[in-house]
């Protein structure tokens, strides 16, 4: 009975992998083919599309944007959410009841919506920040918010945060030396997971960047939709250099996270 479970969920699994595997293949064929109309195979493979974008400007700014924002955005949230939320599990506990509600708050508004009024507010002065890319911090911020307190917040209380800090204090540590040398290295994994789940939603973020930023600061989904009518080849090579570039990011952040293990 078991080797045939087994066998069920190894089917389950190859197929989830095929499903989402197929598309990506199929969009590295285009972006390498030279022709692919009226045949099932593409007429001929060629690194011009790739060789294209890779060499343009303008994609390796937009790259280097989103980049930019994505891991400053991560960083300030990291930075802001951690000591607060280690505060509300330690000292205020009836308090993540509360923040379990404001997280929600960024799905429940829809991103075109808050666009407006984040238009009205910030295009004068004296917070000019429209067209600038420290909106879209502030913005991604709120995206994140809610990856980053969920992951960690399940990680603190799989690791008994209280029991930890009673311990530290039993051996002579402060609370907040209990919290740094202590609770901080047990958060790693939860951390890491935040981390990799907010990447990927905010490098794919567009409708933020698109109506607040634009092209002033383009990001790397702006520049896919910017370039929309041009080759269906060229196309292809974008949208799976995106893939590729979250794909390094993710195999980097594991293999740090593998080695300080």
């Amino acid at each position: 009975m078991r080797y045939a479970e087994k066998i069920y969920h190894r089917i389950i699994v190859w197929l989830v992998f095929l499903i989402l595997a197929v598309p990506l293949a199929v969009t590295l064929l285009y972006a390498l083919a030279t022709e692919w109309g009226a045949t099932i195979v593409p007429d001929g493979f060629t690194l011009k599309w790739m060789t294209a974008l890779w060499s343009d400007p303008r994609f390796l700014t937009a790259l280097w944007h989103s980049l930019l924002i994505c891991f400053g955005s991560l960083l300030f949230s990291l930075v802001l959410v951690l000591p607060a939320m280690f505060v509300i599990a330690y000292y205020f506990p009836k308090l993540d009841a509360v923040m379990n509600i404001l997280i929600l708050l960024p799905f429940a508004i829809p991103p075109v919506v808050s666009s407006v009024g984040l238009l009205q507010l910030y295009s004068s002065e004296p917070l000019a920040l429209t067209g600038t890319p420290w909106i879209l911090i502030g913005c991604y911020f709120t995206i994140a918010l809610p990856f980053i307190y969920r992951a960690i917040a399940n990680n603190m209380q799989a690791i008994n945060l209280r029991e930890l800090i009673d311990a530290a204090h039993l051996l002579g540590a402060s609370t907040w030396q209990a919290a740094w040398l202590v609770v901080l290295p047990n958060l790693r994994k939860g951390a890491t997971i935040a981390v990799l789940l907010s990447f990927s939603f905010l490098i794919g973020e567009f409708v933020f960047a698109n109506l607040l930023v634009g092209t002033s600061y383009e990001t790397l989904q702006v520049y896919l939709y910017n370039m929309r009518n041009g080759s269906g080849h060229f196309t292809s090579a974008l949208v799976i250099s995106y893939f590729f570039v979250v794909l390094v990011v993710t195999w980097l952040a594991n293999a740090l996270n593998r080695e300080r293990g």
